[in-house]
């Protein structure tokens, strides 16, 4: 693995440990309205079951190099299943976090398809296969 993609696997890692325990604790509130208002369970249960997951996938894609790519994979996994929230945020005009705005509620839907990408790369997927001449 090459060191930009290590680097890559560490920040992803960290910021979803940090992204999770603030579901947890100060942006608690704001992770709920970020809950689409058709989803079937409770807002805080949502954000603070969406807060473990986020801790344990981050933590584990820090700490267990030896299984990036099965993380990794998960990750990306996570990132699309969450994705219907982020329309949702758009289409219901929901503010949090600073979007408070169509326009920014819409841009920020061009940044989940990284974040996919970056677990998947970080996790080692999009690598090219050498093969034996």
């Amino acid at each position: 693995m090459t060191a930009a993609r290590t680097a890559a696997r560490l920040i992803l890692g960290t910021a979803m440990v940090g992204a999770g325990v603030l579901h947890l604790t100060t942006q608690r509130e704001e992770f709920q309205a970020q809950v689409p208002s058709w989803f079937p369970l409770d807002e805080d249960l949502t954000v603070v079951a969406s807060g473990a997951v986020e801790i344990a996938l981050g933590a584990a894609f820090v700490a267990l190099p030896q299984r990036k790519r099965l993380v990794g994979g998960l990750l990306a996994a996570f990132f699309v299943a969450i994705f219907p929230g982020n329309i949702a945020q758009y289409v219901e005009g929901v503010d949090a976090f600073g979007l408070d705005t169509d326009r920014a509620r819409l841009v920020r839907l061009f940044f989940q398809p990284v974040l996919v990408l970056w677990a998947l790369w970080g996790g080692g997927w999009l690598e090219r296969r050498r093969t034996d001449d």
